[in-house]
Parts: structure tokens; sequence; C-alpha cells
């Protein structure tokens, strides 16, 4: 999946990436390095999406960094947790490279009009 969201996401040559395998390295890559935005799949090996973002929303230097969650899970309970949790976005599986891209510009123009 996370190839996949990379895949989708190259349209835009403007975007760089950075991939982790694991919630574990996700909070490792977010401790050493400045992000624009985060997709994280609600599940991931060793710590799920929703306490990485949890993690995020602690950290002063990261706390406003948008959060889009990807998700084969489209219950409410499970949208209501993400979104308390932190999460800018709840997307759930599958969606099309359009709109994975689409949410990514628009939360990204947002963030970038909010920090000027």
């Amino acid at each position: 999946m996370r190839d996949m969201i990379v895949a989708c996401l190259r349209a835009d040559a403007a975007l760089e990436f950075t991939q982790a395998a694991s919630g574990l390295e996700a909070i490792e890559q977010l401790s050493l390095k400045r992000f624009d935005l985060v997709v994280l799949d609600l599940n991931m090996p060793d710590i799920g999406g929703i306490e990485v973002t949890q993690f995020v929303r602690t950290q002063p230097t990261s706390k406003e960094l948008p959060i889009v969650i990807v998700t084969t899970r489209g219950d409410e309970v499970s949208r209501a947790r993400a979104m308390e949790a932190g999460a800018s976005r709840y997307m759930t599986k599958p969606f099309t490279p359009d709109e994975i891209l689409a949410e990514v510009r628009s939360l990204l123009a947002a963030n970038s009009s909010r920090l000027q």
C-alpha cells in the first residue's frame, strides 16, 4: 500500500518522500527531520496510525502537521478515533490516485497559507 500511495503522489514532481515501514520507524523519522505532511496507514507494524498521530500531536514542532490516515476500515468508530487523535483527513481504501493527490495538495496548500 505504501508503494501504491507513493506512486500516486509521484504525479506531483514537487513532492519529496521519506518512507517508513512501521509506526516506530515513522516516529523515528519524524523526530529526525521536519515534514510538511504525513500519510499513515491505520494498521502498521508495531505502532498503529492512531498512536503515531497522537505522538505527532504532542510534539511542539509537529503538533499542526497535516496527517492523512488511510485504511480499509470504513466504520464510524475507527474514523472518529482517528479524527479525535488529530488526523486531518481519513481516507478509506480503495481510493483513486487523483483522490489522494487532491487531498495531499489541499492540505499542503492550507498548511502553507496558515504558516504565512
